[in-house]
């Protein structure tokens, strides 16, 4: 392999961290799924490809970065997939393993060409999606596998514990071996069955990027984008599928915000007040041409009505219309579609802007029952502004220090302390 000397300004071994790091970011996801496809073990591809990232921290410091870093840790890692499979496996078994992972496209691999590797992500996303992989792992199976989430950051999404989380994503990855689930994009007649679990891990993936506290996380904000590529080829591949063009189109309105949800000082700024020229309106225009091209089909779905919401408060913002009446109508559609409980919140806020806040406070003391609540920032946060609105000082004081205390983003906590203040001062 070409290899590139770099200049000794920094050291050798921190270049060969940053050059990892960076593949690493850019390419685990893709690396992954097509060494798992071939070897047919999650596992066993998660450990060689762990293994080929160690022996280019320990190779790339002496030799330089490669010209090609993807090729050069696919063939090491498919060497050390080979000897994995050696060490664990023996007999038949092995043998048929480690034929499949010696017919790979080496040739296509050393070539170095960014087209060597098919892209295999989608296939893997929907071999994550089998009936045989129990439906609650299923997304963050995804999140791990193909986006390179690690389970105590799933863990946090998903509400458990990472110990729970990491036994539960290793069983599932036992099961694909086990049961010898092939990693193929199905067949149409079996899309339904299996598009759900793939829309709710990319949902939920860029989910996590966006969270990225002030844009300052290179990993989380590549995991907004990663989300937001695989939305789009899902687009591609299932272009008469109308949720995968409304999920695509609920990212953009909300990608469309990043630039206006922090103000020059850095400090977090709420929807509301958010300038609306620093929206990026090529984004908005293609997430309305998404949502008209999904309700031609007349089929709704849950990301069709989230994007409506979006389009809705754009639509509110541009006019300045008052009126929240059509988003109390999709939140109601869209808690009805799901029963879930983050819905159920988001509609007390938009009731108390159509009602006032008395009745989405009844809303929100009847969420209370629900645990899940406990550890849910937003729920803290919505109760306290809405107990503030009543004059509720003690509650809203309460309430405020809770999401203070859950907030992971420093611009928010910011935020909620602000207004902590302002309350404890009147």
């Amino acid at each position: 392999m070409a290899y590139v000397r770099r200049q000794p300004i920094v050291s050798e071994g921190a270049c060969a961290r940053a050059a990892a790091n960076a593949v690493a970011r850019r390419s685990y996801g893709k690396l992954l799924a097509y060494l798992a496809a071939d070897m047919h073990d999650v596992s066993a591809a998660e450990d060689a490809l762990s293994e080929a990232f160690a022996a280019a921290l320990a190779d790339w410091p002496l030799h330089g970065c490669p010209d090609h870093p993807e090729s050069w840790l696919m063939t090491v890692a498919r060497r050390k997939g080979i000897d994995g499979v050696r060490r664990r496996r023996s007999g038949e078994a092995a043998s048929v393993q480690l034929q499949a992972i010696a017919d790979m496209r080496a040739e296509c691999v050393d070539s170095g060409e960014e087209e060597a590797f098919p892209d295999r992500r989608l296939a893997l996303l929907f071999a994550c999606a089998h009936p045989a992989i129990d439906v609650g792992i299923r997304a963050p199976l995804m999140l791990q596998t193909v986006l390179g989430m690690d389970a105590k950051t799933i863990a946090s999404a998903f509400l458990v514990s990472p110990e729970a989380m990491g036994k539960r994503l290793a069983r599932a990855k036992q099961k694909i071996r086990e049961a010898g689930i092939p990693f193929v994009i199905p067949e149409r007649d079996a899309w339904n069955e299996r598009l759900e679990g793939v829309l709710t891990a990319i949902y939920a993936t860029y989910a996590e990027g966006w969270s990225d506290p002030g844009d300052a996380d290179l990993m989380r904000r590549d995991l907004a984008d990663e989300a937001l590529f695989l939305a789009r080829l899902l687009a591609e591949l299932l272009p008469q599928e109308p949720e995968t063009l409304g999920l695509l189109a609920c990212m953009l309105y909300t990608e469309a915000r990043r630039g206006a949800r922090r103000n020059a000082q850095g400090e977090y700024v709420p929807l509301a007040e958010q300038d609306t020229l620093l929206w990026e309106a090529g984004m908005i225009d293609e997430a309305e041409a998404l949502l008209r091209r999904a309700s031609a089909f007349r089929r709704i779905g849950r990301y069709q009505l989230e994007a409506a919401l979006q389009s809705a408060h754009v639509e509110r913002r541009r006019s300045g219309r008052n009126d929240w009446t059509p988003e109390v109508q999709l939140y109601d559609a869209l808690h009805a579609l799901t029963g879930s409980p983050v819905v159920a919140l988001n509609r007390a806020l938009a009731v108390a802007e159509l009602e006032g806040p008395e009745a989405a406070i009844a809303i929100i003391r009847s969420l209370s029952e629900d645990r899940r609540m406990a550890d849910y920032q937003s729920y803290w946060a919505a109760r306290a502004a809405l107990f503030a609105r009543v004059g509720d000082v003690r509650e809203a004081l309460h309430a405020y220090d809770m999401a203070i205390g859950l907030a992971r983003d420093p611009a928010v906590r910011h935020f909620l302390q602000r207004q902590q203040s302002i309350l404890e001062t009147k």
